[in-house]
């Protein structure tokens, strides 16, 4: 090989391995699919001030420290919301198998019958790092607002009346907000899958 063809060569791996690390460092995060919600920081979510187990006040920021799934339901729902709860839980399992620290939240919208106690004993009883809160009819109402979710007394009498209410599980960051969120037909494994693609994003 002559000294000339030698530099070429040289000069092109050079190129090739500048040109590789480059790509690596600029290329755009992957895309997670579900839901994703482009950008981030979307309109769903919002400042709130709901009441924990003990009786103190939680804002969005004490309670939004990391990854958190936040779901509204209530502890009186008969069927949809203990199966979505646990679902939410198993899915926080598989997460901290893989090494992932994941919050989950549970919002009552029965603020009549779901006193923080009863909230707390609810969020106990379906994980540990579950997070309770529930608050006045006008806090639970602007927190809905703000996630954009539906509550509406439905049918039964006296203190055995169902809730109509939507069923999302949201995916929010501190920093960046809504990442993604999950329907009722999202499994925990894939629910976790999903999750982990967007910690890995952020």
């Amino acid at each position: 090989m002559t000294r000339l063809s030698a530099l070429l060569a040289a000069f092109a791996l050079t190129a090739l391995i500048g040109g590789t690390a480059l790509w690596t460092l600029t290329r755009p995060a992957p895309t997670c699919g579900g839901n994703s919600i482009a950008g981030g920081g979307s309109a769903i979510g919002g400042p709130f001030e709901l009441v924990d187990g003990t009786g103190a006040i939680r804002t969005e920021t004490d309670v939004i420290e990391g990854p958190t799934l936040i779901y509204f339901g209530y502890t009186f729902c008969p069927d949809v919301c203990p199966f979505d709860v646990a679902r939410n839980a198993i899915a926080i399992d598989i997460l901290e198998e893989m090494g992932h620290d994941v919050t989950p939240v549970f919002i009552s919208i029965d603020p009549e019958r779901d006193t923080p106690e009863v909230v707390a004993s609810y969020a106990d009883d379906m994980h540990p790092k579950m997070v309770g809160l529930t608050g006045s009819a006008e806090q639970v109402r602007a927190a809905s607002r703000a996630y954009k979710t539906f509550y509406a007394r439905g049918s039964g009498e006296g203190e055995f009346y169902l809730m109509d209410h939507s069923t999302f599980t949201y995916l929010m960051f501190p920093e960046t907000g809504l990442a993604t969120y999950f329907g009722r037909e999202v499994s925990p494994e894939d629910m976790a899958e999903e999750t982990a693609c967007h910690m890995g994003n952020t």
